[in-house]
């Protein structure tokens, strides 16, 4: 952590290193003046991630999201904003349109609160894009300017997919339904249109100016995990789609270094 941070930006800080550590492993790669933007982005993105899952109470779920984006409307509108550690910071960092994208994202995490998630395979790349999508996209825009048309679709989808087939053992025994087809050669498909999502975004990524190259930082290892699981899908509900962090970690540091992902 950086000496020159203050107590708002150290605690969000911490709480990408407790909740998000993939995440907070790609901001301490990057660049000092860029942490100061993203980690109030990603303790949001936490603070909101977790805001279906911390009750069981739908109601009160839906009062803790609302809240966010009670919060993100003063962003928005330019005047006070409430006192708190991540929305001081954060406010700092978001412009208006920044702050709508963002709005946008906690829309799409109210299907967290449905037992039954998603209807079709349409449902689930539209969920990816809207919330992972949008936050590759503010954490660009926070850095300088925005990712160019469809690379925050393709890349977030790709890097939302990979995560969820992460997160499915305990989605399941939390009794969810996470995936609207969970025979082994549909998660095989799906991992393969994931694979196909990141290729695209691979092709786009090179014109991006070196500034906004953290905003991607979070997808290495994603094509690892993607390959592991369209070659044996029975890796996801075994808890096995990770190929471990020292791989995560060489990617990162590649990542880092290369811009390539």
């Amino acid at each position: 952590m950086n000496s020159d941070f203050d107590d708002d930006l150290t605690a969000c800080a911490r709480l990408v290193e407790r909740g998000d550590p993939d995440r907070f492993r790609a901001v301490m790669a990057a660049p000092v003046a860029a942490r100061r933007g993203l980690f109030p982005l990603y303790a949001f993105n936490l603070e909101v991630a977790r805001a279906p899952w911390v009750t069981q109470e739908p109601m009160i779920a839906q009062m803790r999201l609302q809240w966010w984006r009670d919060a993100l409307a003063e962003i928005a509108a330019g005047g006070p904003v409430r006192r708190h550690e991540v929305v001081t910071p954060l406010a700092l960092v978001l412009d208006g349109e920044a702050a709508h994208l963002l709005d946008a994202l906690i829309v799409a995490r109210h299907r967290d609160l449905e037992k039954t998630m998603f209807e079709d395979e349409t449902a689930l790349w539209s969920y990816l894009e809207n919330t992972s999508g949008r936050l590759l996209d503010v954490a660009a825009r926070i850095l300088g300017r925005p990712l160019p048309a469809g690379l925050a679709a393709d890349a977030g989808a790709a890097f939302g997919l990979a995560r969820w087939f992460l997160a499915i053992p305990e989605l399941e025994e939390a009794g969810r339904a996470p995936l609207p087809d969970g025979r082994s050669a549909a998660v095989a498909d799906l991992a393969g249109r994931g694979l196909e999502r990141l290729a695209n975004a691979r092709r786009v990524a090179p014109a991006l100016a070196a500034a906004q190259r953290p905003a991607l930082y979070p997808l290495a290892g994603t094509g690892a995990i993607l390959s592991r699981v369209a070659r044996r899908p029975g890796r996801v509900a075994a808890g096995e789609a990770r190929p471990g962090q020292l791989r995560d970690r060489v990617a990162l540091m590649r990542m880092a270094l290369t811009g390539r992902f």
